[in-house]
């Protein structure tokens, strides 16, 4: 590279950075003044008036107003939106501690989310893991709070927090929400199939498995007395400092399938795992669980095995519900002594 395209090279990069300044500064700005919008209608809604249907006048003709004066950004949708998020985040000191990762678009989307701890808790994932509007609609969509909330273990005592990152329930979500693999909810596919579309959409996958995850290998071969093994999926969590092996069943949870996940597991720990790893994880994804197999067999009461139910489809909130209740009681029964 010569010393003028050093130069050139040098002033776009200053370009590039300084219009990315400008960018947040703008997006800053426009969370500051929505959120004080909405603070100032909401004190004029409760100005000693009937509230729904002055409010709904109020707005309309606000937004004629404005519209006239500034421009479509202040239509009758984003002030209500501006109220929605004020609402919301009535401490905007909690707001401005997240800005610099997050736009206007980010808070709608959080406003809807209805309990204030799923709320702050969005707020701080969306800007630390820098989620898009995109990635955070569909986590917010797919109940991601909810479930990583029920997968921990019911009843126990809370830990110190040093050793959360250490409890693998607060890392493996049950169910697994895959409809980004293309699958209607009756597309008959085998094995092949299912881990061949989880490559396929690798980035989507890891964020519907949760915080920590990355890709390691497909297909791991291992050999042992004798014999040759493979490994459907494996992956290692950062934040438990393990492996983490998927074993991909299109059928219902068995207790075979439990036995040869716990062979798996074994064999990766004495072959594979490093002295500084933690002990390996297996985790057998499958078209349903069973409470048998949870009560009765090896995956009764293990620390390093467990079981998830997939669904290539996006359910609905009721169906969703259902199933973390019926996830959550399937972990009872594995856990409980």
């Amino acid at each position: 590279m010569t010393g003028t395209d050093k130069f050139r090279k040098d002033i776009r990069a200053i370009i590039e950075a300084g219009r990315k300044l400008a960018y947040a500064a703008v997006g800053q700005t426009t969370v500051t003044t929505y959120w004080q919008i909405g603070c100032r209608i909401v004190e004029e809604e409760q100005d000693g008036r009937e509230r729904a249907k002055y409010g709904s006048k109020l707005l309309k003709s606000l937004s004629s107003e404005l519209t006239r004066e500034y421009g479509s950004g202040f239509s009758k949708r984003n002030l209500e939106y501006a109220r929605k998020v004020y609402l919301a985040f009535p401490d905007f000191q909690i707001v401005q501690t997240r800005l610099r990762n997050l736009t206007w678009s980010h808070l709608c989307i959080i406003a809807s989310v209805p309990h204030s701890d799923a709320r702050e808790w969005y707020l701080k994932e969306a800007s630390e893991q820098m989620w898009s509007v995109r990635t955070l609609d569909r986590n917010v969509s797919t109940q991601y709070y909810g479930r990583r909330m029920a997968s921990m273990r019911e009843g126990l005592s809370l830990p110190e927090p040093q050793k959360v990152k250490d409890d693998p329930l607060a890392y493996i979500k049950n169910p697994v929400v895959a409809e980004f693999l293309g699958f209607r909810k009756d597309t008959k596919f085998d094995e092949t199939q299912l881990e061949e579309a989880l490559i396929s959409n690798l980035q989507q996958f890891i964020m519907e498995l949760g915080r920590g995850f990355a890709f390691v290998d497909r297909q791991k071969h291992i050999y042992a007395g004798g014999d040759d093994y493979y490994i459907d999926l494996v992956f290692y969590n950062i934040n438990l400092h393990c492996y983490v092996l998927f074993d991909l069943k299109t059928h219902k949870l068995s207790h075979q399938d439990v036995g040869q996940m716990d062979m798996y597991v074994r064999m990766y720990d004495e072959l594979v795992k490093g002295e500084t790893d933690s002990p390996t994880i297996g985790i057998l994804l499958c078209s349903d669980t069973n409470e048998d197999v949870a009560r009765y067999s090896i995956l009764h009461d293990s620390d390093q095995l467990f079981a998830a139910k997939y669904m290539t489809y996006m359910p609905t909130q009721e169906e969703l519900r259902r199933e973390i209740e019926q996830q959550k009681e399937f972990y009872r029964l594995q856990n409980e002594k």
